[in-house]
Order: structure tokens, then sequence, then C-alpha cells
């Protein structure tokens, strides 16, 4: 049984590794010092498997292998985080590549060729491979499967122990990592990754998953003498077709490094570190379509969190000005972020433990709930006790802001701003930068879209008629008050016209108008 690759094996392997980096996750992440040495790369791993997870859980039930193996290919690919996130999900395209089409579970042989294409297929997606690194530790893996027993049971047994052995010696293979005496992070997940998968193939699982430690007294930060690096790491999805993508690669390795462009097909996933952000963005433009635009500042790097500070509070993530006073006014501690971009892992995990022992933290935007939840993990690790309120929109976590009294016990206050969030929706405009298919038809360069909820409900000419339409649906269904906070790029008068409409259309409603700065979105709405 063990030994049959069929799909109910690769459901059990996805959802194995996913568990397995949980938790080593924060091990992985304290090995972490190349190429940047931000700490992240167990995070991203995870997060990596648990978008893959996520998308095989919804294909379809059954022994049937090809469905499952592209679900996910097709999952890791769109959730793909980090560098060595990136890799990996190459590693499982290559695996789909060969097992999906097979008409049955493969024997031994076809899996160790398997394994060999992912190798292959991940050290071709790297501009630059440098030895030492996961890809090295693929490579070794892959080797091993050579020698061997029949049977699928054996190659991934003999896989994860050539990995095991390679991790070892990467340390050795790289001057960073002997200096500060770690093996590679990207590398050690992989082998908690390939653990996992020769436990489902042998049924024998182990009580914990290794990740070496730290052999050197204490982590050397990097001296500041020369050049720091990059400033940025970009990730993108790209829709561009195939023949684009070499011109992409020249154009990104011209301007940074740590480059890594996986998928085909017409959608890929491009990753790149660089000083000039908003060049890299220019390039997908220049080749395709990018879009889930990533943006995170690598220079941030705070010392790891020390115990927590103790006392109540709240952690708010925002990127604009104008949001950032209105939170801070409330009582929250704000941590902010570029536009279109998440803030670093290791400064979001220092500002809540620096904020108390018993912390709620609002995300306030769908791309950064995973990283909320990952750097909570990280500060309970100091002992405190942290709780992140699914906020998807600033304007919710303004709502749970309102509800947060100190003085009730934590628990009750977080489910109270759970609650709060939750009962408010959310909506804002937005100008349509290209041609587009949306749920309510085509949409033009400069036409205004108005979203409820994250969808597209009406597209218009201007923006006072469209977010006149927006606030009459959001209404349709009741609500006491209205919340507008309005952009730096909003038409002037725009706010008193929708005062206006307001009184005359909803005159029960209580109006809250707010001056948020905000670049993209010429207005913010909430309705509770």
């Amino acid at each position: 049984m063990g030994e049959v690759l069929d799909g109910t094996a690769v459901r059990r392997w996805i959802r194995l590794a996913a568990e397995a980096l949980g938790r080593t996750r924060g091990d992985i992440d304290a090995l972490n010092v190349f190429p940047v040495p931000d700490g992240d790369t167990g995070t991203n791993l995870h997060l990596t498997v648990l978008a893959a997870a996520d998308a095989v859980a919804e294909a379809p039930a059954g022994p049937a292998a090809g469905p499952v193996w592209r679900a996910l290919a097709q999952g890791a690919l769109l959730g793909a985080r980090g560098n060595s996130g990136v890799i990996l999900s190459q590693v499982f395209r290559g695996l789909a590549d060969i097992l999906g089409p097979l008409p049955g579970p493969p024997d031994g042989v076809v899996l160790g060729e398997a394994l060999g294409y992912a190798a292959v297929l991940a050290h071709t997606a790297v501009e630059h491979p440098v030895e030492g690194t996961i890809l090295s530790v693929l490579e070794a893996a892959s080797d091993a499967t050579g020698m061997a027993g029949p049977g699928t049971a054996a190659v991934a047994r003999a896989a994860a122990s050539g990995a095991r052995r390679a991790l070892r010696d990467t340390t050795a293979q790289l001057d960073v990592l002997a200096r500060n005496g770690v093996v590679d992070a990207g590398a050690a997940g992989l082998c908690v990754v390939l653990d996992a998968f020769a436990a489902v193939l042998t049924e024998e699982y182990p009580e914990r998953y290794e990740v070496p430690a730290r052999t050197g007294p204490v982590p050397v930060r990097e001296e500041r003498g020369g050049p720091p690096g990059p400033g940025y790491e970009v990730m993108y999805l790209l829709d561009a077709p195939d023949e684009t993508v070499h011109g992409l690669r020249e154009t990104l390795d011209g301007l940074g490094d740590s480059l890594v462009v996986v998928g085909g097909d017409g959608l890929w996933n491009v990753h790149v570190h660089v000083d000039d952000a908003g060049a890299a963005i220019e390039a997908g433009l220049a080749a395709g379509r990018p879009h889930r635009v990533r943006v995170t500042y690598l220079h941030a790097s705070p010392e790891d969190p020390d115990a927590p500070c103790e006392g109540r509070a709240v952690v708010a993530v925002t990127a604009a000005g104008g949001l950032a006073e209105l939170f801070e006014e409330a009582g929250a501690r704000v941590v902010r972020r570029e536009p279109g971009a998440v803030p670093p892992l290791a400064v979001l995990a220092e500002a809540i433990l620096a904020a108390g022992d018993e912390v709620a933290v609002l995300p306030n935007e769908p791309e950064v709930l995973a990283l909320a939840e990952a750097a909570a993990e990280r500060a309970r690790d100091g002992g405190a006790r942290i709780a992140v309120v699914p906020t998807r929109a600033s304007v919710q976590g303004l709502a749970a802001l309102a509800v947060h009294d100190p003085l009730r016990r934590f628990g009750e206050d977080v489910i109270a701003m759970t609650r709060a969030a939750g009962a408010t929706r959310f909506g804002h405009l937005e100008v349509a930068e290209q041609e587009a298919v949306t749920s309510v038809g085509l949409c033009q360069p400069g036409d205004v879209l108005g979203l409820i909820e994250g969808d597209v409900a009406m597209i218009g000419a201007e923006p006072a008629a469209t977010a006149r339409q927006m606030l009459d649906r959001m209404l349709s269904g009741g609500g006491e008050l209205v919340t507008l906070i309005v952009g730096r790029h909003a038409p002037a008068g725009l706010a008193g016209l929708l005062e206006d409409h307001l009184r005359a259309r909803h005159p029960d409603v209580e109006v809250g108008v707010y001056d948020g700065r905000q670049e993209r979105y010429p207005l913010l709405v909430g309705v509770e």
C-alpha cells in the first residue's frame, strides 16, 4: 500500500510536508543567511507548500494522480514565496510533468527519472546557480536514486538520505554559511519535504523532522563596508507568451541578482532582488501582464526578538500616511509598508513583540494576512499571546479597533474585534490601467471600477457616479455607519458629493469621512 504513488499518496505527502514545515519553520528561518539574511526561508517554504496543499484539496477525489499532480504544480506556482519557494514550485512542476500523464502509478525507475528531471528544471530556472544551496542538495537527491533498490519506496528513501548527506556539505561549499556555522536554509527545507515524501511511500513516519542546529557561537552579521546588495525583493505572477521570457530574464539579470523565473504555458512566477523595484515591474509589463506583485525591503534586519514587553496592544499594518495616523489616533501601533508591498517578516515580528505580551494584529490586506500569521508564530516563540484578526481591508481594521477594550480578557477582546471586522463590508474605487475582463464586463484603461469585497461590481466613467452606485449596492442589505476614506488622487469635492447623496437616499445612516492619503485607491468605503 505504502509504495503506490497514486493521487491519494500525493495528497498525504503534501499535507504531511505542510505540517512538517509548519513545525520546523522557525528553525529553518534561523539558518537563513543566504542570499539575504532576512530570516524567512522556512516561512516562505511553508507558505508555498500550504498553497500547494490548498490547491490539491480542491482536486477531484479518488486515486487518479493526474489531476492531483496538476493541482500541486499550479498551486505551488501561484503561491510560491521567496527564492527557495519559487525553486520548490519548479520541483513540483518537474514531478508533475513526468508523473502526471502516466496511466497508473510509477515504478521506482520512473520516479527516479522524474526526480532527475525536476532537478534539471529547477537548476535551469535560476539565472546564476550557486553551489551549497537547495539546487546542490536537489541534485544530490536525484543522483542518489540511481543506487536505490527497486520500488518507489526505496527510491524515495534514497533521495531523502542523499539530500541529508548533501545538506551537511553545504556549510563547506559556501563561505557565508561557513562563517555563520549553518547549513543552507532552503536546502534544509527541501530535506524536510523529501523526508515527508519518503515517510508516505515507506509508511515509516519520523517522530520529528531534523533541522541541523547552528554550529557557530552566534550569527555573524555581514560587514557593511562594501555594497549591501540590492534593496528590494520583487515577485510577481506574469501572464506572458513563452517567447518573451528570455528577454525578460536578460533585462532582470541586468537589474539585480537572485533571479528565478519558473512556469510555462503562458503563466510565470518571477523572483528577483533589485535596487529599482519599479524597473523590475516595468520589465514585466513589457513582457506581459504582471499581477500579484509583492515588493519587500530587504535591509530592515532587526535582531532576533527578545522576551516580549508587558501589556495589551494592537498592531496595524498600513501603507498610507493618513491611514497610519487614523490607526495611531485610535491607539494602535503601526507597521508601515511600501504601497503594493508587504513589510519584512522580521520587522513585523519585532513590532509585535515590542508592543506587549498580549497583542492583536490587524493585517488590513489579504496579501499581508499570511505574513502576519508567520510573524505572530515567531513572536509566540518569545512567550507572547498573539492573535491575528483577519482584516482584509483598512476599514475592517478600523472597525475592529473601535471595539478594542484593553480591560476585557484577551480572548474576549479578540472575539469582539473579529466580529466587528466581519460585520464590516468593504469596497473601493480603482482606475483601470489596461483592458481586462471583469465579472461585470470588459473594462478599458481609464474606466472607474467599483469593487465590493474584492470583486468588481460596477464599471463607470467617473468616480462620483460609480461611488454612488457602489454605496447604494453596499447599503441594499442595510447598514448604520458608512466610513469614507479619501485617497490622495481623489477628485476635489468627492466626499461632499457622496455625503449629500447619502443624506438624500439613506438619511438614517451615520457618515464618517477621513483623509487617508492612500496612493492607489481614490476612495475606500466601509459599511457597518
